[in-house]
């Protein structure tokens, strides 16, 4: 039988099996570096299909290896993402989440269940295939300082070593049944800033009394702006939001101090330091020309996400080989970030989004909603897809 029909094959004959999966997952969701249930029940799964884990990389994290014929003549890994979000979900779903306050609103559930299939799918056919594959199932992708640096530092990419790596994330926008790939830049650099800015409180009645940094704070969001309209190349994607301003004071009351919570996000490491030190220095100057001060602090998140042209062309290719050309899109720049782009500073990488939108089921909520699902055929596709890309991969290798 052709080894892209016994992928299928293998694929449907596992997709009920993933659905459970899948929903366990989901209903018992834990927060980034909490996934200790979360590790131990991917690793008992592995046994179950033959494959001896190594639990407690980055703590809650673990790594396996599937060995094929010749296993040192290519090695390439598979990544899956584990946390769940501070999310209330308000799906009414079997399935539903049943830890308050926590929830699967990212897909991280999917793409658990997914890399698990792929593993079961390549478990059946390591005779039929030169080289090894590495699974890592990784904790923390949705906080600071992200489960993939951990990971690296803490082995995930040693023994044996994979000089190519792939990464799959749902995508809401695509219908279930297709998949989406862009080669070269693909998502941003994500900074958090926090910024207090300080002044003199009093009445509202009598500013020439205050320092207001109500005011201060005002013109300093929009100058900060001019930073991005004014600077940022229109080769380099560029944003800069504001999404939480505190002001405690009143109608009539003129806080001392206003903070505010932002985020930068860029795909030029070049371009970023330098507008790091631009809004610092220009927050600061306005405060203090209007009588007040600022106080500016950058913590800075992933790097930029980069998919290797040759390696994404040729999992887009063999995409198109498993799912026909029709089912596979191009996707523009993403401002999002992930940090899977940590391995891409590492290894060749390639992260592609897999659709699971279905809007005659109503399936058409943003991932990081309360609202969030999925069709649960992406199952069948996802598993599928990434052992094939993987096979083909090693092919090439």
């Amino acid at each position: 039988m052709e080894l892209q029909q016994q992928v299928r094959e293998l694929a449907r004959g596992v997709k009920n099996e993933l659905i459970a999966i899948r929903r366990h997952l989901h209903a018992n969701p834990e927060l980034s570096f909490e996934e200790f249930n979360t590790m131990n029940f991917v690793a008992g799964k592995l046994k179950e299909f033959g494959i001896q884990p190594q639990v407690g990389v980055a703590e809650t994290g673990l790594t396996a290896v599937i060995e094929g014929r010749n296993p040192s003549s290519g090695i390439i890994a598979l990544r899956a993402d584990m946390d769940a979000l501070p999310i209330q979900e308000r799906n009414e779903v079997p399935y539903k989440s049943q830890v308050d306050g926590v929830m699967h609103a990212c897909g991280h559930d999917v793409h658990t269940a997914s890399l698990l299939g792929a593993a079961n799918i390549l478990t059946a056919l390591k005779t039929e295939f030169e080289g090894t594959v590495k699974l890592i199932f990784q904790p923390g992708e949705e906080k600071s300082p992200g489960g993939a640096s951990l990971m690296i530092k803490d082995g995930a990419l040693e023994n044996p070593a994979p000089t190519k790596i792939i990464g799959q994330h749902v995508m809401p926008l695509i219908e279930v049944g297709k998949v989406g790939f862009k080669k070269g830049m693909y998502m941003a650099s994500t900074d958090e800033l926090y910024v207090t800015v300080k002044g003199k409180g009093g009445h509202g009645a009598m500013p020439e009394l205050n320092v207001d940094p109500v005011l201060i704070a005002s013109h300093i969001i929009v100058a900060l702006q001019q930073i991005i309209s004014r600077n940022a190349s229109p080769k380099t994607p560029t944003v800069l939001s504001f999404g939480k301003v505190i002001a405690d004071g009143a109608t009539n009351v003129i806080p001392g101090e206003v903070k505010l919570e932002g985020t930068f996000r860029a795909m030029d490491e070049k371009w970023r330091a330098e507008a790091h030190i631009k809004m610092k220095k220009m927050a600061e100057s306005i405060a203090e020309g209007m009588g007040g001060s600022c106080e500016f602090n950058i913590v800075k998140g992933y790097p930029y996400l980069e998919n290797n042209p040759q390696l994404t062309e040729l999992a887009k290719n063999a995409a198109i080989s498993y799912l026909g050309q029709d089912n596979v899109v191009d996707l523009d720049i993403w401002m999002g970030g992930e940090d899977f782009a940590y391995y891409s500073q590492e290894i060749d990488a390639s992260f592609y989004r897999l659709g699971v939108r279905n809007e005659a089921r109503g399936i058409t909520s943003p991932v990081h909603t309360p609202t969030f699902d999925i069709d649960e055929d992406a199952l069948e596709i996802g598993c599928g897809l990434m052992a094939w890309i993987a096979l083909q991969t090693l092919v090439n290798d």
